[in-house]
């Protein structure tokens, strides 16, 4: 008997163990039914909120928590305190919070609240409301949650809002109490300082009843336009209205989040993307914007269009680009954006939002925790897509720019940190957007293009709506290039090491040519050498480094490349031979396509002619 039942306990704990490893990955999930009314006269949402909540997880829930964004507009809120004592604030922000009259502020109160049926307990405590559950929530389960809230939607300073500076009535953002996601590495309810979101993927039907004269935008689609009197399919065929509010009844399917924004005074134009979304464009035409959005059609298909065949097809079949907040920023199946000025700016405002659709809105990691993959990589993947549709090149030098002049402020904080926690919004900024975008940059130099856009591809259809992490990323990374890559996440993401790499010396003998290169930085990189003959010619040296595990492919067919051994990361100097001499060299230089991070680039040319001419003077 206890031979047969050690085997059968083996069996056992390894189902468990299985299990539990294809379990790491569950994801929770919501369905929002909300009922709102908006009084225009006292900016005031009285709401209705029935959301059935999924505990995927293993894990027994005893309380929840829910996110309550509007009570950051008060003074003295965590994000009124930050933005008075940080040293360089938000120019939006400043100590606006803490000047509001009651009339002003933003609040979010829930006055009741139940678990299947039965009173819970719960406080809010500045943006976040805890909850006591009546009733554990069992793995594997769900519960239906009904609540009623009131909100003021205040003078718009930072995202939501009321009549903000181009006049836009009301940017209805963050505007409900939202349960905070709950992943393997716990909950996720951050008290809301003016940064980034993570939310919980679900789905969202909402009615909004408000003034007949207004118009609404929305994440989603809306599902009753001969109700409304509002031709929202095809633009100028709008029927009479009936009197009395309007209830507008917008649903959408697994996303993050629903966002609406209204204005008596908006215009709406559609445009299609071919094999794409339908676009809706929501503004005030005027003199200031007319010109603008008329243009803004035909970059936003474009950009659609690129987006969807170099990341990934964007997975739903409508967006919407409104006028309103306060610069840009992105939602689930639409955008906020300013709606006036330099037509480029507007535009690129524009296509930096969208973007955040692949990156945000499909893929959806952890905003708060790694903004630089949702922030960072949508820099880069905008940058690339306004290169494409202007013509331009070098669309990511901006980025490099922004982060050189960081490290040489000496303000640089590790990107792996929360978004709320950095010292500076400088450093934050930089870290979130130009970093980022570096990094995916960078990551080309390291595979080669076709890999890392290979790869791209890839990540996208492997993690869009399952929150991936940094390891994921760069896990699928290391399969489209088969290189190892985990040291360059480190390196980039949990250290401020720089990358600093230079021609120390040249030397002539027996025909051939000594190259001495050398890495002053701690960040250990491979390395592209480019040697320019004197006739003209070029050819390219490649120094792989022992970490990496292998060779990127010959970027570029049109020069011969030549494989050198590789360099030890502990190693200080690198000895390359050209089996040319010294008198048929013109120069010499380290990373020619200029994607290395090198904080010091002066040291990375050798000029023979220019060398000899420095000896001879020496020599007087």
């Amino acid at each position: 008997m206890f031979r047969l039942r050690l085997p059968l306990l083996a069996l056992l704990m390894f189902i468990t163990v299985y299990a539990t490893a294809q379990d790491y990955r569950w994801q929770q999930r919501v369905e929002y039914t909300m009922n709102a009314s908006l009084d225009v006269t006292t900016h005031r949402v009285n709401g209705k909120q029935k959301l059935v909540y999924y505990n995927n997880s293993p894990d027994t829930l005893t309380k929840v928590y829910y996110h309550l964004y509007f009570n950051a507009f008060q003074p003295g809120s965590m994000m009124d305190e930050r933005s008075r004592a940080i040293k360089d604030p938000d120019r939006r922000v400043t100590d606006r919070i803490s000047k509001l009259t009651e009339t002003e502020i933003g609040y979010q109160k829930v006055l009741s609240l139940k678990q299947d049926g039965k009173d819970t307990r719960y406080a809010a405590e500045g943006t976040v409301l805890t909850v006591i559950l009546d009733k554990p929530l069992l793995p594997k389960s769900k519960s239906v949650f009904e609540m009623t809230f009131e909100s003021q939607v205040p003078v718009q300073i930072r995202r939501s809002g009321r009549n903000n500076k181009e006049g836009i009535a009301y940017s209805m953002t963050q505007w409900y109490p939202k349960m905070a996601e709950y992943d393997f590495q716990g909950w996720h309810a951050y008290p809301y300082v003016a940064r980034e979101f993570h939310s919980v993927w679900g789905d969202f039907d909402v009615t909004l009843s408000l003034d007949p004269s207004y118009v609404v935008a929305a994440t989603g689609k809306l599902m009753n336009p001969e109700q409304v009197g509002y031709g929202y399919e095809k633009p100028g065929t709008a029927v009479k209205r009936p009197t009395g509010n309007l209830v507008w009844h917008f649903a959408a399917k697994n996303v993050l989040d629903f966002a609406w924004a209204a204005d008596p005074d908006y215009t709406h134009d559609i445009a299609k993307v071919p094999d794409g979304p339908v676009v809706h464009f929501f503004y005030q035409k005027n003199e200031k914007t007319a010109d603008t959005w008329l243009k803004m059609q035909d970059s936003a298909v474009k950009t659609f269009t690129f987006l969807n065949k170099t990341f990934g097809k964007y997975p739903y079949d409508s967006y919407s680009i409104i006028q309103g907040g306060d610069g840009g920023m992105e939602y689930s199946m639409c955008t906020l954006i300013l709606g006036e000025g330099n037509t480029d700016g507007v535009i690129g405002t524009m296509v930096h939002e969208v973007t955040h659709s692949w990156f945000q809105h499909a893929l959806a990691n952890n905003e708060s925790l790694y903004p630089w993959m949702d922030e960072g990589f949508t820099v880069f993947a905008a940058s690339e897509a306004i290169a494409s549709i202007r013509g331009t090149k070098d669309p990511h030098a901006g980025s490099y720019k922004a982060y050189f002049a960081l490290v040489a402020s000496g303000l640089q904080e590790p990107i792996s940190q929360h978004s709320d926690h950095y010292n500076t919004n400088r450093a934050y900024s930089t870290s979130a957007y130009s970093m980022g975008a570096v990094f995916l940059e960078q990551l080309k130099y390291l595979v080669g293009e076709k890999a890392f856009y290979a790869g791209m591809l890839r990540y996208f259809s492997t993690w869009k709506m399952r929150h991936p992490e940094p390891n994921d990323f760069i896990r699928v990374m290391e399969k489209a290039s088969g290189l190892q890559l985990h040291w360059y996440l480190r390196y980039w993401t949990m250290t401020t090491k720089h990358i600093d790499y230079g021609v120390r010396e040249v030397q002539a003998s027996e025909g051939s040519t000594f190259v001495t290169l050398e890495r002053i930085g701690e960040f250990p990189m491979p390395l592209d050498v480019m040697v320019t003959y004197t006739d003209g010619s070029q050819e390219l040296f490649y120094v792989p480094m022992n970490e990496l595990l292998g060779s990127k492919p010959n970027e570029n067919n049109g020069i011969p490349r030549a494989d050198s051994p590789g360099w030890p990361w502990v190693n200080p100097t690198y000895r390359l031979t050209i089996e040319s001499p010294l008198n048929e060299i013109s120069t010499i230089e380290i990373d020619p396509s200029l994607r290395l991070a090198d904080i010091a680039r002066a040291n990375n040319l050798w000029n023979v002619a220019e060398r000899a001419k420095e000896v001879k003077e020496g020599d007087r």
